[in-house]
């Protein structure tokens, strides 16, 4: 009997599998033979972090692999700068408090750099796309409602309120949109937006008549200042409620693919709804997602204050590892801090390992799944040779050790003795020992991966932990290596290749003495301690 090869969809990543299944339903939907678009939603309300940078590079993972069968596709990044402003962002100025309620594209930008505050905040996520080489094409909300994008979209929805508020009322359970229209003009005598209530659509003239009466926020509510108006709707002098505006994008910039997080599984399914029933559409294809989280459990939010920013994590990994991050799997939450950067970096030298055949993988479905993530990374332009592996935590003790001002020299000299053969001038190698030196300066603590400890060994790399604090002699705690072993009945040999493989994720470096101190006492014990514990020996 004969075993069928396995059958492998594109790179055999799940972006691939997601492509797949939006080329088959395109085909079934009579649209097949035409180019696709992906959309991402660019929050302009608050500092952009992790999450929001996830939601724009998988659908830029998705891009590339519909573009990998034969299938042109553009990834649009839909800029929500006509949202209000509910509070303050921590470290920006506390006289922004003014501005509460105001559309941010319509409030200055507190750091004079850009044409408004929105435009600032859109500009921090477009600035970490451009650094991890995604493209795009950026559509600003505010524009596309003055330019009268959406009007076929707003016409219809407010033709059917009553309608779109049973959807509403079905899906979310929320009963505000069978009272008021789903719309927010801009009040024209104060100049905020979620302040006013739409009171009536009235179709032949195109306006919304509308009330200025206030704004729920977490510290209480905004008055509204009272006014009662009217706006155009296709002047851009309002918005759709967010509850059923992401029909209204997926209408007028014909989207077939965008992907949301967990929490807004029933809006979606509002806005399906609204597709279908209303604007007589079908909705683009979707997939859920699991958001990131702390190491606490906690949502990575804004609000509750534990950003982690693209550009902060690009200040330590290569953009390929950021970009790793978001593309090795799609399903479950993850639990992720920048202390875990040095983890992506080692497992994106693995992948190149496997790539370029260092590392052999035996199944044929898994390694056309890592060669594939590998090229992902690389933005499907991988590198043509393999890089010069140093690990992450060898950089950072050369740079913490070296003398100052001629660090790259030092380390350059050091590698070579370890057997590394850089090439000093290589812009890849400067890179990466520049993200060494800002973790050297910055970060304290020692990343670490899971390794496999035996019963004893675990044992002798616990007592040496115990020990290191006892001495500040680095020839004590060298020899404290050969005892310790002795006393465990190891071979020293095999038992400094595990230290090493913990503390610098080699199998050699440099003297164990002087790297404990240069790296701290503290930090090598606690990291012995934890490779201790998580393994499974």
């Amino acid at each position: 009997m004969t075993l069928e090869p396995p059958q492998i969809i594109g790179r055999g990543t799940w972006l691939d599998k997601i492509a797949a299944d939006i080329v088959e339903r395109e085909k079934r939907l009579g649209r097949s033979g035409k180019s696709l678009r992906v959309e991402s939603g660019l929050g302009a309300s608050g500092i952009p972090h992790i999450g929001s940078f996830g939601d724009a590079a998988r659908a830029h993972g998705v891009k590339m692999a519909l573009d990998n069968i034969g299938v042109p596709t553009e990834l649009i990044a839909f800029s929500d700068d006509m949202d209000g402003l509910r509070r303050v962002p921590a470290g920006f100025p506390k006289t922004l408090s003014k501005y509460l309620g105001f559309p941010v594209s319509s409030i200055p930008d507190p750091f004079d750099c850009h044409e408004s505050y929105g435009q600032h905040m859109s500009s921090l996520l477009l600035d970490a796309l451009d650094k991890t080489g995604i493209e795009y094409r950026t559509v600003s909300g505010t524009r596309a409602y003055r330019e009268g994008l959406f009007n076929e979209q707003i016409d219809k929805i407010l033709r059917n309120s009553t309608k779109v508020g049973l959807i509403i009322k079905e899906t979310l359970g929320q009963e505000k949109y069978t009272e008021t229209l789903p719309y927010f003009p801009v009040c024209k005598n104060c100049g905020r937006i979620y302040t006013t209530k739409a009171l009536e659509y009235i179709p032949e003239r195109h306006v919304v008549t509308y009330v200025c009466e206030g704004m729920q926020l977490r510290g209480g509510l905004l008055k509204g200042c009272g006014h009662r108006g009217e706006v155009d709707v296709r002047k851009g002098e309002g918005k759709l409620a967010w509850k059923v505006e992401f029909a209204a994008r997926w209408s007028a910039l014909k989207i077939n693919y965008e992907g949301y997080g967990k929490d807004l599984i029933e809006s979606v399914r509002a806005n399906d709804r609204i597709m279908e029933e209303v604007l007589s559409e079908p909705p683009p294809f979707h997939t859920r997602y699991e958001h990131f989280i702390d190491k606490t459990g906690s949502k990575i939010s804004k609000s509750v204050g534990n950003v982690i920013a693209p550009q902060l994590w690009l200040k330590y990994g290569a953009p390929q590892t950021l970009l790793l991050l978001m593309f090795k799997r799609s399903i479950g939450s993850r639990a992720i801090w920048v202390k875990d950067i040095p983890m992506y970096v080692a497992e994106l030298d693995e992948l190149e390992d496997v790539y370029f055949g260092r590392k052999q993988v035996r199944d044929p479905k898994e390694l056309a799944k890592l060669r594939g993530l590998y090229e992902y990374c690389w933005n499907m332009k991988p590198p043509s040779a393999p890089s010069v592996h140093v690990p992450p935590n060898l950089l950072v003790y050369l740079v913490k050790v070296a003398p100052k001002g001629k660090e790259t020299e030092f380390v350059r000299e050091k590698l070579a003795s370890y057997g590394y053969k850089v090439n000093p001038s290589d812009s890849d190698f400067l890179a990466r020992l520049e993200r060494a030196s800002n973790w050297a300066r910055d970060i304290e603590t020692i990343a670490t991966r899971e390794i496999q400890i035996e019963g004893k060994e675990r044992d002798a790399v616990l007592e040496f932990a115990g020990i290191i604090n006892a001495s500040t002699d680095e020839v004590y705690l060298q020899n404290a290596v050969f005892t310790i072993a002795k006393k465990h009945g190891l071979e020293p040999g095999p038992f400094f290749k595990t230290l090493y493989r913990i503390l610098i994720g080699a199998d050699s470096g440099p003297r164990l003495g002087p790297y404990i101190l240069a790296m701290g006492r503290e930090n090598v014990a606690s990291a012995l301690v934890a490779a201790a514990r998580s393994s499974k020996g």
